[in-house]
């Protein structure tokens, strides 16, 4: 088997299944520019190797990605030297160069991909774990987009969520109230192909990937072609684009700005949580 390190991520080999494993479990495998970086990087060599047909997306550590580093301004120009110093700079090269560009990449990766997701997948994580043309989870994985609730910002730069669920209601559902979804109702509401027990989730991936790989390279391509082309038919990709300016927009805005500043050193997902708290306590007291 081919195994090539990145900084963030491992790339690997075996015949025509390739995997890219988020390689960061000491910092949750968070999303950083350099982990963007790896990724596309690791897409480009997937891509130009002829004799792989179908890779897997997975994860070192407890959980699969925890979304975007969440940092303080002396941290940015290191994490995310994409930013400033100018906001027309960190449109162009943070909004669309690292979370519109590399997502259309994954989205628009011409042979068959699977995530195979464990533990936490939240934020900006979940566009890898949900991104992919089939999606496995173990029983212990859940989902959330804490970003609306506890960051102010509409969602991850591209609002995969409308697409991803095919729901208006459960989409607005996910993304207002920011719930936790387990493995069990990720799999009701459509956003995974399959729950199994932690302990026979890699095996389910790579006989998956495997069944996949005994097809043609080309009949893949032209399958996940027709696929992807009915969803670029109904706007995808124009809505992505939209909602990564919206998400540039909000960065902006003073409302939102103040509740960043509220926020007291908590991530998205706890300040969520600690603002779902304070409206089951006001209901209560005013019981």
């Amino acid at each position: 088997m081919e195994r090539v390190p990145f900084e963030t991520i491992v790339y690997e080999k075996d015949g025509p299944v390739a995997r890219i494993v988020l390689n960061v479990p000491e910092k949750a495998n968070i999303q950083t520019a350099q982990q963007v970086w790896d990724m596309d990087e690791a897409l480009q060599r997937a891509d130009r190797d002829e004799e792989v047909k179908v890779l897997i997306l997975k994860a070192n550590g407890e959980g699969f990605c925890a979304g975007h580093a969440i940092v303080g301004p002396d941290e940015m120009p290191e994490v995310y030297p994409t930013t400033g110093p100018t906001p027309e700079r960190t449109w162009k090269e943070h909004h669309y160069g690292l979370f519109l560009w590399p997502p259309l990449r994954l989205w628009e990766f011409p042979k068959a991909t699977i995530s195979q997701v464990h533990g936490y997948c939240v934020g900006g994580g979940t566009v890898y774990g949900l991104l992919t043309d089939l999606t496995i989870a173990s029983d212990d994985a859940y989902f959330q987009m804490p970003l609306p609730q506890g960051f102010g910002l509409p969602g991850a730069q591209t609002m995969i969520e409308p697409w991803v669920l095919m729901n208006f209601k459960r989409a607005a559902e996910y993304l207002f109230l920011s719930p936790t979804i387990d493995a069990a109702q990720a799999l009701d509401w459509g956003m995974v192909n399959r729950v199994v027990p932690r302990a026979d989730l890699e095996a389910t991936v790579e006989e998956m990937a495997r069944t996949i790989a005994q097809m043609p390279l080309t009949t893949i391509m032209a399958t996940k072609a027709g696929l992807k082309r009915a969803w670029e038919m109904m706007g995808m990709r124009v809505h992505l684009q939209m909602s990564t300016d919206l998400v540039a927009l909000c960065t902006n805005a003073s409302d939102v700005r103040a509740l960043m500043a509220s926020m007291s050193g908590r991530r998205p997902r706890q300040n969520a949580a600690v603002r779902a708290d304070d409206v089951v306590g006001t209901g209560e007291a005013e019981a």
